[in-house]
């Protein structure tokens, strides 16, 4: 029961954060469309690399060595919370474009939280099926209906 709760939870988790923090910070960059696309473009960067260190994560030979390095980033992550950006430390004060103070913010806020969640779900999946004979379809699944619940 551990693994379907703990991909729920990270799949909802994941896509909670994205639209939070776009439109935490949309007012303060001036509510373009491009603030949006900034974000959409970090947290799909992010979601990639998370993506890319679970698959590296999950070539390790061993799957204790794959949870004490995960379990122990997620831990240092804590450290991080709460991912509210302070306005006073990150609100732009010059014209121009924000781009690089947008990545920035949610580099410096969100990204190591949130590239650690989105390694969970598969790194889950993977030891959920590893020497056995059973298939994470399921687990799969599970990880679409939090997503899009989420995003609902």
């Amino acid at each position: 029961m551990l693994f379907p709760v703990t991909i729920f939870l990270s799949a909802f988790l994941l896509f909670q954060v994205q639209p939070m923090m776009g439109r935490y910070i949309l007012p303060w960059f001036g509510g373009t469309p491009a603030v949006w696309s900034v974000c959409l473009l970090f947290f799909q960067c992010i979601l990639l690399a998370g993506y890319g260190y679970a698959h590296w994560l999950g070539s390790l030979k061993s799957a204790r060595t794959q949870a004490t390095i995960h379990v122990s980033l997620l831990l240092a992550s804590l450290l991080l919370l709460p991912v509210a950006p302070n306005p006073e430390l990150w609100k732009p004060t010059g014209a121009g474009s924000p781009t690089r103070d947008i990545l920035l913010l949610l580099l410096a806020t969100v990204g190591g939280p949130y590239f650690l969640l989105s390694a969970t779900t598969p790194l889950l999946q993977r030891w959920y099926t590893f020497g056995q004979a059973r298939t994470g379809w399921r687990l799969y699944a599970l990880s679409n209906f939090g997503s899009f619940l989420a995003l609902f």
